[in-house]
């Protein structure tokens, strides 16, 4: 009987466990994706304003 439930206490463990693993994953992949998103947004606002400053500086007010 204790055995049984020693064995059901770690079957939870363990799948909590990678649960806990793939939502940690999937968070560390939306950062990463929304900072590179932000790095390319911010590249294109530059040149965007090196090319025409008027542009340049109505998106820095905004």
């Amino acid at each position: 009987m204790e055995a049984t439930l020693q064995t059901q206490a770690f079957s939870i463990l363990a799948t909590v466990a990678l649960v806990l693993m793939v939502v940690v994953t999937g968070g560390v992949v939306y950062l990463t994706a929304a900072d590179w998103r932000d790095r390319r947004r911010r590249k294109n606002d530059q040149q965007t304003a090196k090319r025409d400053p008027q542009i340049g500086k109505r998106r820095a007010k905004s």
